[in-house]
């Protein structure tokens, strides 16, 4: 593993972790990889786009419940833009998304 960078309690709390509740998903025209993801927030619904298109069906994804990072800068990718991450194991350079064990309000707060 390369060189670890240690953040403390103060960077940590920086980060606006949530579970996100996906409602709608397609894959982004001219990629292979992405997805446009609907994301319910619980008091908004956030466009995310997401490179998980190769182990994931769009419409398998609705109603799933994942976490995210709410407070990343949006980005552009392939023209669409993204207002979060979701977060995804990375299992032999696959992604693989994660769950929470019960279910959640969309919006609740990661900790």
């Amino acid at each position: 593993m390369a060189e670890e960078t240690i953040i403390g309690m103060k960077e940590f709390a920086q980060l606006d972790l949530r579970i996100g509740k996906i409602v709608a998903a397609e894959q982004v025209t001219g990629s292979k990889k992405l997805l446009r993801l609907e994301v319910d927030l619980g008091i908004e619904t956030r466009q995310l786009v997401a490179g998980i298109a190769d182990e994931y069906r769009p419409e398998a994804l609705i109603g799933q419940l994942v976490p995210l990072i709410a407070n990343m800068k949006p980005a552009k990718l392939m023209g669409v833009e993204s207002r979060g991450m979701i977060l995804a194991v990375d299992v032999g350079g696959k992604p693989i998304l994660m769950h929470p064990d019960k279910d959640v309000p969309a919006g609740s707060r990661v900790r």
